[in-house]
């Protein structure tokens, strides 16, 4: 025990170094540097832990977990800006305005405005500010467009506005995000067990993302794992928990495949499906009611300014090294299909999420995302299955984000899981030949 408490004292002092230096675009290479030294010291600590009791390694874990998301306080955003959108589309709502209707750069919403989020033009030159078109700056991103967050992101926009005191500026929803990450780490405790739970609790993309840059992705994951564990025994509400989770961030939608293993009776599947719709449809409804503009908002523009339309900026990469640019879209659509179809067919109902890890994965691997927080959501699925070999898709996706490297660091992600997979097979069909083997030797004495 000695030893994984002084692992996770180093990870924390290395995470607390990550998140108070320059962010990527100041220095990409010692930002990269710390971000290995964290995750080197997150599998020495998780490795450790297997030595330790069960009872101390519960405490240990949520302790650590609750150590490492800390150093998420320490300092502002470091690497992302997306969290002043959050705080504006909240008190936008708290306005009576719907999120969807105005972008901030909006002259209607002058009155909202104020030093914080868009300081003064003496200091507008500074990195990650955002030109007005009238002149001056501020720190949300993309200002000239409408928000792209689904509803019950929306609403958890707002509930942290609402319980923030006045001026607290970014400390509320990294506390939310803190919150949120260690409600997560104790739900995985219960269900998969805490050396499983410590892949998650210390992993160093919870207290970068989930606390620091205070992402919603930790919302929806907490509603995802929720989801896919209440849906092996609770269809109904499992489905309603997974349509919250959509409803938050769009990615959880990759859990369904999972979530139908083995489905026979169409009425299976819509015990999932149809809750999952119907929260999905509430959740929209008052946004829909409330909004001149479309609830979706930026989300289009948003995908083709990423390159998902037209594979560019990065995105299929690993698909592109071997294919035209022009095939990378449809070979991805057929590639997902079939491990989606497979999944369905072949996965086992009692644990939805081995199949749901299996395609969001791959999914990550063919997209190839260059923004490392939309893996909170595997290393979630990793703790719930324990196929350690998938957290090398969100190292990827940090690699991705930071530096220029990111094909690489997915191929290297892919390799990992492609090898470790194969040892895995060949290592069941050892033991497999092993029973059988004993099996006939038994048969043969009792003749």
């Amino acid at each position: 025990m000695r030893l994984t408490v002084v692992l996770l004292a180093a990870l924390v002092a290395a995470v607390a170094c990550a998140v108070t230096r320059a962010g990527q675009l100041a220095d990409p290479a010692g930002l990269t540097a710390w971000y290995a030294v964290c995750w080197v010291l997150f599998a020495a600590a998780a490795w450790s832990l297997r030595r330790v009791p069960a009872r101390r390694a519960a405490a240990l874990v949520i302790a650590g977990g609750l150590a490492v998301g800390a150093t998420g306080l320490l300092d502002g955003p470091r690497t992302s800006t997306d969290s002043y959108r959050y705080a504006w589309d909240g008190r936008v709502q708290a306005a009576g305005v719907s999120p969807y209707d105005h972008p901030p750069a909006d002259r209607a919403l002058t009155d909202l405005r104020d030093e914080w989020l868009f300081p003064d033009r003496s200091v507008c030159s500074q990195t990650y500010l955002s030109w007005l078109p009238e002149g001056g700056c501020t720190r949300i991103n993309r200002p000239t467009v409408p928000t792209i967050y689904p509803p019950v992101a929306e609403a958890y926009f707002l509930a942290v506005h609402t319980l923030s005191p006045s001026g607290s500026r970014n400390k509320p929803l990294q506390l939310g995000g803190l919150l949120l990450a260690l409600a997560t780490t104790s739900l995985l405790v219960r269900v998969a067990g805490a050396r499983a739970a410590s892949l998650w609790a210390w992993c160093p993309a919870v207290p970068v993302e989930a606390v620091n840059n205070a992402h919603a992705d930790v919302l929806a994951v907490l509603l995802a794992v929720a989801g896919i564990v209440v849906v092996a025994r609770r269809r109904v509400a499992g489905g309603a928990l997974l349509g919250a989770a959509v409803a938050a961030k769009f990615l959880p939608a990759l859990l369904l495949p999972g979530v139908l293993s083995r489905v026979r009776r169409p009425r299976d599947a819509l015990a999932v499906l149809v809750p999952a719709g119907a929260v999905v449809a509430a959740a929209y409804l008052p946004y829909l009611l409330a909004s001149k503009a479309s609830v979706f908002g930026y989300l289009a523009g948003y995908t083709a300014e990423e390159g998902y339309q037209d594979a560019s900026d990065g995105r299929y990469s690993l698909v592109r090294w071997l294919l035209p640019d022009a095939w990378a879209l449809p070979v991805v659509v057929v590639v997902m299909g079939c491990v989606a179809a497979y999944t369905m067919i072949k996965g086992d109902p009692e644990r939805p999420w081995t199949g749901a890890l299996t395609v969001t994965g791959t999914a990550f691997l063919l997209l190839t995302p260059g923004y490392s927080w939309y893996a909170l959501l595997v290393v979630a699925l990793v703790a719930l299955d324990g196929r350690w070999e998938w957290l090398g898709v969100a190292a990827a996706g940090a690699v991705a984000y930071v530096t220029d490297m990111g094909t690489a660091a997915y191929a290297a992600a892919a390799l990992l899981v492609a090898g470790v997979t194969w040892c895995r097979a060949v290592a069941r069909g050892v033991d497999q030949r092993r029973a059988a083997t004993a099996d006939a030797g038994g048969r043969e004495s009792q003749g």
